[in-house]
């Protein structure tokens, strides 16, 4: 059974820091695109970033230079390094696997999910 499952997630203050991690299991994703996306109460789903199979990455207009994601195909787990955080940062972030290689901002390109973790950024 294929299994992503982010950490890291918690409370802080506008202008802090967090990293993400999402640990995949069940099958190795290292020749597949993955991505983060994000989902604020109220609001739809919106694309993050994502990182291609050769490590290729491509980030959405308001997280690029803040945000940054990376993968270590050898412990199967892809992050996402969180900085400068704004209030409007607040929401479910979510990681995804593709079934394909390439980068897309699309989240029907995504076959996998993980469950969620809160991200919270006080003023």
């Amino acid at each position: 059974q294929v299994q992503l499952v982010e950490s890291g997630g918690g409370l802080v203050q506008a202008g802090g820091s967090l990293r993400l991690s999402c640990a995949a299991s069940g099958r190795t994703f290292y020749t597949n695109a993955m991505g983060w996306f994000r989902q604020a109460p109220g609001k739809e789903r919106e694309f993050v970033g994502t990182i291609n199979w050769s490590g290729l990455t491509y980030y959405a207009d308001s997280v690029k230079g803040r945000f940054t994601i990376s993968r270590d195909n050898a412990k199967n787990t892809m992050y996402l390094q969180m900085n400068s955080l704004k209030p409007e940062d607040t929401a479910v972030y979510f990681c995804a696997a593709s079934g394909g290689g390439q980068n897309s901002l699309l989240g029907r390109s995504y076959n996998y999910w993980g469950q969620g973790t809160q991200v919270t950024v006080s003023s």
